[in-house]
């Protein structure tokens, strides 16, 4: 459609696939494009009202019970190849411990940014500008990476032959299944485990720029996204 046609019915009617989170990506990114059609290029006297889907966070955690549910899953899918079941436990097993961003951090770890003296791991680039940062890494954490660098001083971590970014980008496929088998709910994703560390960090230490720093966020509303303490906590105090 021509820009000067779109009106707020129109914009309401619209229709995307995925979350909230997504359907907003999208009407965000259409709202920026209608006010630089009116402030810079001139295309059009008024911005038409854009109103957002309401967005729930994530209310599930990969945590400690449920890592030991998919491991066990993922060892009876003999279908799958060795390569996809370790890959698959790493991925499950590092997001956890580490807490980073799935597809903006982990699958795009390089084998140069691991310093395995002070066994921390460099994030060069990532969603905002405070997730460029260090991560410290556990003992278990370590142990996969010296495995999988098998030597090597520089390349992806996950390289993947048929992906164009030449690393890994999704193993969505994989985690389905996986939490299928192991029974565990829809709502679950990798990247709740990102949100198990967030909650098992504060939880621990009580020091939310602490957390804040390590997982690279910039504000606190972001970070409490990222809290859900437990109720029995809460009983006992």
């Amino acid at each position: 459609m021509r820009l000067n046609h779109i009106t707020a019915e129109i914009i309401d009617r619209l229709q995307f696939p995925g979350s909230a989170y997504n359907v907003n990506c999208a009407l965000k990114t259409l709202r920026r494009m209608l006010h630089l059609a009116k402030k810079q290029w001139g295309l059009i006297s008024l911005v038409p009202e854009i109103r957002l889907a309401q967005e729930h966070g994530r209310s599930l955690r990969l945590d400690a019970e449920s890592e030991h549910k998919l491991l066990l899953a993922i060892n009876q899918l003999e279908h799958w190849k060795p390569y996809q079941q370790k890959l698959m436990k790493d991925l499950i097993i590092l997001i956890r411990d580490t807490g980073m961003r799935n597809k903006k951090e982990l699958f795009r770890m390089r084998i140069e940014d691991i310093d395995f003296t002070h066994r921390t791991v460099f994030i060069p680039d990532s969603k905002t500008p405070t997730g460029r940062r260090f991560v410290p890494i556990s003992e278990r954490v370590r142990e996969i990476l010296l495995l999988r660098c098998e030597g090597e001083r520089e390349g992806w971590l996950f390289p993947a032959r048929r992906s164009k970014a030449g690393h890994l980008t999704t193993v969505d496929k994989l985690f389905r299944e996986a939490r299928k088998k192991a029974g565990l709910p829809e709502k679950l994703v990798l990247y709740c485990g990102r949100h198990d560390f967030g909650t098992e960090l504060l939880g621990r230490t009580g020091n939310l720029a602490l957390v804040m720093r390590v997982m690279g966020q910039k504000s606190l509303k972001a970070a409490m996204a990222y809290q859900h303490p437990e109720l029995e906590q809460v009983r006992l105090v």
